[in-house]
């Protein structure tokens, strides 16, 4: 089964229903699966080959859609890259994964164009003749995508997925949310992030709506949740927090909201209390993933209340564990580092054999590859897991190490606390200080912030240091940036 598929199917059994609310544009799957055809068209016209790469650089729109689906329908891989990247940054990607067209629209035109080296450019709006339906090319062990990571060290890596890869994490994640056609998903996410990019994805599997919307204010979303009947809310932390903050919000405003998911981070418990008041019909799914394999875990709704710490268990049809500086599993309550090992696991990385090799580890049989994770676990006794932190974020501080997140996860109980970010800071003695940057409602002081951590952190957990800000930095996916927050503090 190849990706393209999807849509093919959903156009099939439900023309006339629509597929894609953006702004004022409303498509059906009658509508998509046209656009796709003449885009597919229009690149077999330009001499794009199978296997050849495009790179879609566009803001979240009915154009970015057409444009993933009909490379696949030309053949092609496609590589969404979001709006905000810099021409050196979409240089280098343009290079590095040799594109042979990019796609663009006039706003981005100049950037575009700087970075474009020569390759051809597509500029929106399209305006393609009808094309009848291609015929399918290749197979599902061909190259469907490569996702280039955010690059916090060094140059970013493209992950490479084939088509079989991305159909088995949408057919499991589909799986476990109990996707329907009836579903309308509301998407604030960019389409360059993978979170964003598999709601599109597993919408057209399903044949359901997507709801894509530009604006992250929260009155802007709750208008959406209400006017388009929205029933999947895909959330991030940062997201939640602000909504969690709106007082206009009242429990039960949304019946017919039926599942909100959060990955990227891991929800602080605080929150995922609060969104359980606010949004009672809802499931709320706390799931955990990377790049590298789309979904690692997820924690069935029904367990949340007696391990809302927990990221949850294997997502079905792939296995998730924990082992030892040896590759050897550990027991309960041991931290190591999280394996992954299933059809979802990417291909490699793109033109780096050597980042590929040490992400990519023989597995349990001699001709399989699993995935090191890099981020550090542990699991109860019942085998569920619990995200420690990423190997290069901990802190050693007294000669003890600590995981950053558990202290932002004491922070966020304080009902004042919008945002916060947990890092290390050089000293002598201590050889890293812990220091606590926060975003706050006003009246929250230095002192409530160490004395609120004191009562519940043994003392080397304990931040020494408060700073206040108005608003954490972001990446372009969501997150907090710590690592940025950690080179400041370095």
């Amino acid at each position: 089964m190849r990706v393209e598929s999807f849509l093919l199917e959903s156009a099939r059994r439900f023309p006339g229903k629509t597929a894609l609310v953006a702004g004022a544009a409303r498509l059906t799957y009658a509508h998509l699966a046209r656009g796709a055809a003449a885009f597919a068209g229009e690149l077999r016209r330009r001499g794009l080959e199978r296997g050849e790469r495009v790179v879609i650089f566009l803001q979240n729109s009915p154009e970015t859609v057409i444009a993933v689906f009909g490379t696949l329908l030309a053949g092609g891989a496609f590589s969404v890259v979001n709006p905000g990247t810099k021409a050196d940054k979409l240089s280098y990607i343009l290079n590095h994964c040799t594109a042979r067209v990019l796609v663009t629209e006039p706003r981005l035109a100049a950037v575009a164009r700087k970075a474009s080296n020569g390759i051809p450019m597509l500029v929106t709006p399209f305006e393609f003749p009808d094309t009848a339906m291609p015929e399918f090319r290749g197979i599902d062990q061909d190259v469907a995508m490569i996702v280039y990571t955010s690059g916090s060290t060094g140059s970013p890596k493209g992950v490479t997925m084939t088509h079989a890869n991305v159909v088995a994490a949408a057919t499991s994640i589909t799986t476990y949310l109990e996707s329907r056609a009836e579903d309308v998903v509301l998407s604030v996410l960019p389409l360059a992030f993978d979170y964003g990019l598999y709601q599109a994805l597993m919408c057209a599997k399903a044949g359901a709506t997507l709801v894509l919307e530009k604006s992250t204010f929260p009155a802007v979303l709750l208008e959406k949740l209400r006017s388009e009947r929205v029933t999947g809310f895909p959330l991030v932390p940062t997201l939640a927090a602000v909504l969690l903050q709106m007082r206009q919000l009242e429990p039960g405003m949304f019946p017919g909201l039926r599942y909100i998911t959060n990955t990227a981070a891991a929800l602080p418990r605080a929150h995922i209390e609060r969104l359980r008041e606010l949004f009672p019909s809802a499931r709320l799914s706390s799931m955990y993933g990377l790049t590298e394999c789309k979904r690692c875990t997820y924690l069935p709704p029904e367990e949340l209340e007696r391990r809302p710490e927990s990221v949850g268990i294997a997502i079905p049809g792939t296995e998730a564990y924990v082992v030892d500086e040896e590759g050897r599993r550990v027991a309960p309550g041991v931290t190591g580092e999280l394996v992954i090992r299933g059809a979802h696991v990417m291909k490699g990385y793109w033109n780096d054999e050597a980042a590929t090799a040490r992400a990519l580890r023989t597995g349990p049989y001699p001709w399989e590859k699993v995935l090191y994770t890099g981020d550090l676990f542990r699991t109860d006794g019942e085998g569920f897991l619990y995200f420690v932190g990423r190997k290069d974020d901990i802190i050693k501080t007294r000669g003890e190490k600590v995981s950053p997140k558990e202290v932002e996860n004491v922070l966020y109980e304080l009902p004042q606390v919008r945002e916060a970010a947990v890092v290390g800071v050089p000293d002598a003695v201590l050889g890293s200080a812990i220091k606590a940057i926060v975003a706050a409602e006003p009246g929250l002081t230095e002192r409530d912030v160490i004395r609120h951590c004191a009562a519940r952190l043994e003392d080397f957990r304990v931040p020494t240091l408060v700073e206040f800000r108005p608003h954490l930095p972001k990446s372009e996916n969501g997150k907090i940036a710590r690592r940025e927050l950690a080179a400041e503090a370095a």
